[in-house]
């Protein structure tokens, strides 16, 4: 019997739109990913968010490496992928290090640097091999980001996009490079305790959708310009790099931290064993005295 399910309707409102982004993505849109962990990361810590995303990115991850099987650059992923296993041991190392915050502001500044390199790209800049070191550096920090937020995209664009590589290449390299991604990242986030049962049958209720989605997302990148759907995704995108750096960032400030503490002292001091003594010797004048904790 399955666990029960996340049931708030906020959790709703931005999962279902993060799963249709990751299903678009799959599909071959692979920019919109990104919106997918800062959506849920409004609602969930954002490793929590990433890892009940997980199973579903790799049910949508078969579907896609069927359909983008045969067209692919073998030389991208030899370089990328031994990168991409540094960049999420790097992850699982500090993972529990970072503050949620830090991760939020962390997404939040990716997501802000991908669209200010995608808004400053030229347009019909000339093509331009990738080095190795080059792809070493983007694979690791792709894995690193798509170990923390599931946003490994830009950082593997940042590489891939200036190659100008033919569409349906470029798409399948991206599908089998995150496909292999994904598959390593089970293990690390099984001995961080980032799987819940309630989070696995809701990452099973969603399912659905994300399969529909990913179709969709098939069919779009075959049949539909994509310059008016990106022009959409990214202001989304923008707002929620903005929403999330703000959000880190006033968790972060020296003026949360003064009112934490003020507030843990206060507590603290409502609380101590010297109260019931102060209230017991009340009580035994008979004043009738008495002070509460908070």
């Amino acid at each position: 019997m399955l666990a029960p399910i996340i049931v708030d309707p906020l959790f709703y409102a931005f999962a279902i739109p993060a799963v249709i982004f990751l299903g678009l993505a799959k599909g071959g849109f692979s920019g919109v990913a990104t919106a997918a962990t800062p959506l849920l990361a409004l609602y969930l810590p954002p490793l929590e968010a990433a890892a009940l995303l997980l199973p579903i990115l790799i049910c949508q991850d078969a579907i896609s490496v069927c359909v983008y099987w045969r067209e692919w650059s073998a030389r991208n992923l030899k370089v990328l992928m031994p990168g991409a296993a540094i960049g999420m041991a790097l992850g699982w190392l500090f993972a529990s290090r970072v503050s949620d915050d830090a991760i939020r502001i962390l997404i939040g500044v990716l997501a802000l640097g991908f669209l200010a390199s995608a808004w400053l790209r030229t347009e019909h800049a000339a093509p331009k091999n990738g080095s190795v070191p080059g792809g070493l550096l983007w694979g690791a920090v792709s894995g690193f980001t798509s170990f923390a937020s599931q946003g490994g995209g830009p950082p593997f664009q940042v590489y891939t996009l200036p190659q100008q590589l033919p569409k349906m290449v470029f798409v399948g390299t991206t599908t089998i490079f995150f496909a292999a991604v994904n598959v390593m990242k089970i293990a690390p986030y099984v001995m961080l305790a980032q799987f819940s049962a309630k989070n696995f049958s809701t990452s099973l209720a969603l399912l659905p959708i994300a399969v529909l989605a990913n179709f969709a997302g098939i069919w779009l990148v075959k049949n539909v310009p994509t310059a008016h759907f990106y022009r959409i995704t990214y202001i989304l995108l923008f707002i929620l790099g903005l929403v999330l750096v703000w959000q880190g960032a006033s968790h972060l400030s020296p003026e949360s931290h003064l009112r934490k503490a003020v507030g843990e002292w206060i507590f603290a001091a409502t609380t101590a064993p010297e109260l019931a003594s102060f209230n017991s010797q009340m009580h035994r004048i008979g004043g009738g005295c008495r002070i509460e904790s908070v």
